[in-house]
């Protein structure tokens, strides 16, 4: 799968923009706050419909204007498709494939498969659990449509279980049959949750820690394990024994939405005793895993994009990447960095066309 060009008006910092690509390498060049990591992100948003760094979608229009617009033409065997993300202040987003538009922006997950390596990655491990249900259902869902589905649905009624729960409590009233529709409508989708995240990571663990063991040369051992109340447990059970401290804090408190992915390392939380160089190849192995596992299910390479690592990442483990490279493990990559002659000397024994971009507040120019 390609990127053949991509064409920005009124996104992030950018008025305007139409750049076309190398096949396999492009890297943009730039001091930070350029915009080099908003090319990155426009990039995402034509795959997964959504900013990798802003919750919400108002927030990438440029300021001062009134909607943004990302257009990219994909070229996967010898089809070519062209996607366009629009939106405008006060209405709905829009996603067009080929001149349709989408009815379901679900829909499109999948379709052109991206996995970002980012600064913010490592955050994986020092932030909350929900940072992490987010990144395994967002690579899940690239890779099963109807469990995608089913975790729109299952979110939809949690969201209706909590609304009434607060209105138990705000008009001092109780309906427990009503409660028990949606704990009806709950229970098999979170239980079909349950099982889809179990079995995944069953197959994605072993490429994770063959990843790992490359990037690292480490002899610790590194293992992700499923934390949940579901599996072996009766869901429907769990709501009515927590249906007293659901109605006292006015939230659904078991479920789902309440696991978590441990990362361990030697039997222990990276978190608390791995140093900053393993926590720092536990997620670009998390990362690599994800790339191999989607390559290896929808038969065509994602695209790669690699945000600043060149200034994150020591000598050892960015060369570990460039060997992969090298072998052509992956197939499209774009990069950031701030120094084009350390860009140039990192890649200079690659044999893949190299295409470098001169990014300057809001601007691209190709490096001749």
């Amino acid at each position: 799968m390609l990127l053949e060009n991509l064409s920005l008006l009124f996104f992030k910092n950018y008025d305007e923009a139409n750049i076309s690509f190398s096949p396999h390498i492009n890297c943009f060049i730039g001091d930070n706050g350029s915009g080099k990591t908003n090319l990155l992100d426009a990039i995402h948003y034509l795959s997964m419909t959504r900013s990798a760094f802003n919750s919400s979608d108002a927030l990438n229009i440029k300021q001062g204007e009134e909607y943004f617009m990302v257009k990219g033409r994909f070229k996967i065997d010898k089809e070519k498709h062209t996607v366009t993300c629009s939106l405008k202040q006060g209405q709905k987003k829009t996603v067009v494939h080929n001149k349709v538009a989408y009815e379901k922006m679900s829909d499109h997950i999948g379709r052109f498969p991206v996995v970002l390596i980012s600064p913010y990655d490592t955050d994986l491990i020092r932030e909350g659990s929900e940072e992490r249900r987010k990144y395994f259902d967002s690579l899940i869902s690239q890779l099963n449509h109807s469990y995608l589905e089913q975790l729109i649905q299952y979110n939809y009624i949690l969201k209706q279980r909590n609304s009434l729960l607060k209105q138990f409590a705000e008009r001092r009233y109780f309906d427990r049959d009503y409660l028990h529709i949606l704990n009806e409508q709950l229970v098999p989708l979170g239980e079909q949750l349950a099982q889809e995240r179990m079995a995944f990571l069953e197959t994605f663990e072993p490429v994770f820690q063959k990843h790992y063991r490359h990037i690292s040369d480490s002899s610790e051992t590194v293992t992700l394990t499923y934390k949940s109340q579901l599996p072996g447990a009766n869901f429907a059970q769990l709501l009515e024994q927590a249906e007293q401290k659901d109605r006292a804090l006015q939230r659904t408190t078991v479920g789902t939405h309440k696991d978590d992915f441990v990362f361990l390392m030697d039997g222990n939380p990276v978190k608390s005793f791995g140093s900053q160089g393993q926590q720092k190849s536990y997620v670009i192995a998390l990362k690599l895993a994800h790339f191999e596992v989607m390559d290896e299910r929808q038969h065509h390479k994602p695209l790669l994009l690699l945000d600043d690592i060149f200034d994150r990442l020591d000598e050892k483990r960015i060369t570990k990447l460039m060997q992969m490279v090298a072998a052509h493990t992956f197939g499209q990559i774009f990069l950031t960095d701030t120094h084009l002659e350390r860009t140039d000397k990192i890649l200079e024994n690659l044999s893949e066309s190299i295409c470098r971009f001169d990014v300057k507040e809001g601007t691209v120019k190709l490096i001749a």
